[in-house]
């Protein structure tokens, strides 16, 4: 599915814990410096620019096939994925058992981890999706990080 279906289609679904699906704005990466310094409780010394880190080098692997999605709820708690994250899906990975991804479920998208015949939630408090309890289910895309805001 090119992208434009993809998100078309999810605009017209209902969600599970997907608050909101994003492509890539721009081509153009933002590199920040990374410096080599390392906290310590005692003695200072200068910071120096080790390298130059851009967020896709470490996140966007295949930036026609990636896309970031804002989770909604606590179903990922244990994943350290909490309400109101980004994360990063790419579509262009092949899924194995064990992986997060993102998941349509009978028009519902969700991100949970791929099982034996099962998606499991990384929060012990929430239920498993089995796939013979659902009509349909499509693996859209493998999560390979994700991001935060803290202010």
């Amino acid at each position: 599915m090119n992208p434009l279906n993809f998100i078309s289609s999810y605009n017209r679904k209902h969600t599970n814990n997907v608050a909101e699906i994003y492509t890539r704005a721009s081509n153009k990466s933002a590199y920040i410096p990374l410096y080599n310094q390392v906290a310590s409780a005692s003695v200072t010394s200068p910071m120096r620019i080790e390298a130059r880190l851009s967020a896709d080098e470490l996140l966007v692997k295949n930036p026609m096939a990636t896309y970031f999605v804002r989770v909604k709820g606590d179903s990922m708690l244990n994943a350290g994925i909490t309400d109101g994250d980004v994360v990063i899906v790419d579509r262009s990975l092949e899924p194995s058992m064990g992986h997060i991804v993102l998941a349509e479920v009978d028009g519902e998208f969700t991100v949970k981890y791929l099982a034996q015949q099962q998606l499991l939630p990384g929060n012990i408090n929430c239920e498993a999706i089995n796939f013979a309890d659902a009509e349909r289910i499509a693996i859209i895309g493998v999560v390979t990080g994700s991001m935060r805001r803290f202010v």
